[in-house]
């Protein structure tokens, strides 16, 4: 059996008349139909590609953006243990399908400018007459033994390094920019894409088209080419819809839809969303900005033909760009007069895209502030209360993105002495942070909360008071403490600690008033039974957000 499989890997490559046959071309598990020139090949496709990679359109007619091994798998003619297919290039067709097989969920595309079809490929031996016999066993996944050179798998480019940002470029689609504008729009977005510097380790860049319905036109993880993103951009069809752009809904789904892991964003990287509006928008905006600022999103606007002086009148809110952008400092704003000569326009935005240090949205208070959670372990709590204080922490802190470079959190119990159950620097990711929660034994003793926020300013506090994070206490109490809290809070708030207190049973309401930081009223909160604590979660992590984004003005 194993030397008929190699006698058939050399045959593949040598007929019994003695003429050589062309090898199969190696290609990696992201190659598409697009990056092949030729009308019919034979392409050996690598074993153990991860499956959620692979982005495909269609079924049995695939587009041509759609990665080749991927649709091989779909299709049935190779398994994930790679093997040899034969692809042929079809022209372009309306309404790929979307269809689930063999493990891969093909997507929907309404049109696009070629396609491609794969099948297995036949080896074949020699029968007793000379003649050829087709045999269709899959062959194996190595390189074929014929002594010529395999062609080198498709090189990525690197890119711009010192421009990495994950850019969603949302263009106008309404009626009012009509096909004429819209198509030098493109130009425009396509020119700017080039200058990034698009490639594997520099700036992803994606399209969303704004009309009635906002439409992702491609994700960031489609392409990682600048030719690539030029051609998807060219094939960008003009939706219309509404006289004017709906800016607010088409970026509250930017914000919420397009960046994300599975669409291809990069964890560290700055968010960008580049709005191009011809115009004004006919929807309200602000809530949409501060959605896409609490989602970490840097938001720009590139207006283009401000309204006239009679058309003002028509606008909901002339000042929408100010509450649409990251920050309003005139650094978010861009102005073009017309779609007309616009290329002295390109490097400008492009400078302002690459300045990493002034992408001031992209901390948030997900992933840019430390909370430390002060544990009342005194023995009126009890063990069955104490563990609903941990699911209360647990609830809180898995709503952050806890990591080394993100947010952080700690934890000390206390009675008349003090625990530290874990500092900043001990568990650098979310699933460990809260193993470490669940794993808290309860102390059982007095209650000296003043000797325990002085503990924690100092040992938990401490060692990341010149740290990027904003800092936050929240203290869990069920009872009058033994000692002074008003002098331990002050300092704690004069060292720029945000203190949230939260009372329980019998805790004292001036107790809670002194340690909470200003404004009293929304940093304190009580409730009479532990079971309460649940219905304060979205409140703290509200306040800390509110908190967090005051900061920032």
């Amino acid at each position: 059996e194993q030397f008929q499989l190699v006698a058939l890997s050399f045959l593949y490559c040598r007929s019994l008349n003695g003429s050589e046959s062309l090898a199969p071309t190696t290609i990696t598990c992201l190659t598409r139909g697009v990056d092949l020139r030729k009308e019919r090949a034979d392409v050996l496709c690598p074993a153990d590609c991860p499956l959620w990679q692979f982005y495909v359109f269609g079924n049995a007619v695939y587009a041509s953006l759609s990665s080749i091994c991927g649709a091989a798998i779909h299709r049935g003619v190779i398994t994930n243990a790679g093997g040899t297919v034969r692809v042929q290039t079809l022209p372009g067709q309306e309404n790929y399908s979307a269809v689930y097989a063999n493990g891969i969920q093909s997507q929907v595309l309404t049109r696009w400018a070629s396609s491609f079809s794969v099948a297995a490929f036949q080896y074949y031996t020699g029968t007793k007459s000379g003649a050829l016999e087709a045999v269709g066993r899959p062959p194996s996944t190595s390189r074929p033994s014929t002594g010529k050179r395999l062609k080198k798998p498709l090189e990525k480019k690197v890119g711009n390094k010192d421009c990495k940002a994950d850019i969603a470029f949302l263009i106008d689609g309404s009626y009012n920019i009509g096909q004429r504008r819209f198509n030098l729009q493109k130009n425009f977005v396509g020119k700017v894409a080039v200058m990034l510097g698009i490639g594997t380790e520099g700036p992803h860049v994606g399209v969303v088209q704004a009309s009635e319905h906002p439409k992702t036109e491609f994700y960031l993880k489609n392409f990682t080419a600048a030719k690539d993103v030029l051609f998807a951009i060219k094939e960008i069809g003009f939706r219309g819809g509404n006289s004017n752009m709906e800016l607010g809904k088409a970026l509250k789904h930017t914000a919420q839809r397009f960046f994300s892991l599975e669409n291809g964003v990069r964890r560290g990287i700055p968010k960008i969303v580049v709005v191009f509006i011809d115009g004004w928008p006919s929807d309200d905006i602000e809530e949409a900005g501060i959605m896409a600022r609490e989602f970490g999103v840097n938001v720009f606007i590139v207006s283009v033909a401000r309204p006239t002086t009679e058309e003002q009148g028509m606008v909901q809110d002339v000042g929408f760009v100010d509450k649409a952008v990251c920050r309003n400092n005139g650094f978010f704003s861009y102005h073009i007069p017309s779609w007309f000569g616009t290329t002295k326009y390109v490097k400008p935005l492009v400078q302002k895209l690459c300045s990493h240090e002034q992408m001031l949205c992209s901390k948030t208070c997900y992933n840019s502030v430390n909370i430390a959670f002060l544990i009342d372990g005194s023995s009126s709590v009890g063990d069955s209360n104490f563990r609903l204080m941990l699911e209360f922490i647990s609830n809180v802190a898995k709503t952050f993105e806890i990591s080394d470079i993100g947010s952080k959190i700690a934890a000390v119990q206390f009675t008349y002495d003090q625990r530290m159950e874990f500092s900043f620097t001990d568990y650098a990711t979310k699933e460990k942070v809260l193993s470490a929660v669940r794993g808290i034994r309860y102390m059982s003793g007095g209650t000296a909360t003043g000797d325990a926020i002085s503990f924690t300013t100092r040992n938990v506090f401490g060692p990341v008071k010149d740290g990027p994070n904003k800092n936050f206490l929240v203290v869990l109490t069920d009872g009058q403490s033994y000692d002074d809290v008003r002098g331990p809070a002050a300092s704690a708030h004069k060292a720029g600690i945000t203190v949230f207190s939260i009372g329980v049973a019998w805790a004292p309401l001036d107790d809670l008033k002194d340690m909470a930081s200003e404004p009293k009223e929304s940093h304190n909160f009580f409730t009479r039974e532990f079971t309460g604590l649940e219905q304060i979660v979205p409140d703290v992590i509200r306040g800390i957000c509110r908190d967090f984004l005051d900061s920032k003005q």
